[in-house]
């Protein structure tokens, strides 16, 4: 069974705490024919049209766009990503099971990335984390968050956690 309610300061937003619930974004159904990168660029369409806000499995909550350099093609990408915060840090994770995501590999590559928040577009910095800094920053996303801890426990590699250092709004 799900836990979900939603929260008084995103009202109509819905938090999700099972990683299983069907009601999560990572959970719904796309087509098989056009894949998640059709879907993607659906989103990204209506995130750019709408300042940010976008309806469906994201309507209510806080939605980034992270272009990244490819690691090997050097080819731009747009992946649309739910930040997560600590304190004023933003990072991103990724509940795909069975491998890092690509924009992840494109960071470790090339940190320079475009994040495209509400109405602002910013030049920034990833920072995948790795060694201490990882252990001590897992930790705490492990304990404050249910629903990466559900994931976490859910998988045998560990979460990708990459630190996002906004530079100034162009």
């Amino acid at each position: 069974m799900s836990e979900t309610e939603a929260t008084a300061d995103r009202p109509g937003q819905v938090d999700i705490t099972d990683y299983n619930d069907p009601d999560a974004p990572w959970n719904q159904a796309w087509d098989q024919e056009g894949g998640i990168a059709n879907w993607n660029d659906d989103v990204i369409e209506e995130f750019r049209e709408n300042s940010g806000k976008v309806g469906g499995a994201y309507a209510g909550g806080d939605l980034i766009l992270l272009t990244t350099t490819g690691a090997k093609s050097g080819k731009r990408h747009t992946t649309p990503l739910g930040p997560l915060y600590r304190g004023s840090v933003m990072f991103v994770s990724s509940f795909i099971e069975d491998k890092y995501p690509a924009w992840w590999y494109n960071i470790k590559a090339n940190p320079q990335v475009t994040v495209e928040l509400r109405d602002k577009t910013y030049q920034a910095t990833g920072t995948v984390l790795e060694g201490a800094d990882y252990d001590e920053f897992a930790a705490w996303a492990l304990a404050d968050n249910p629903l990466l801890a559900d994931y976490q426990s859910k998988v045998d590699r560990p979460m990708p956690l990459v630190v996002l250092t906004l530079g100034g709004a162009g």
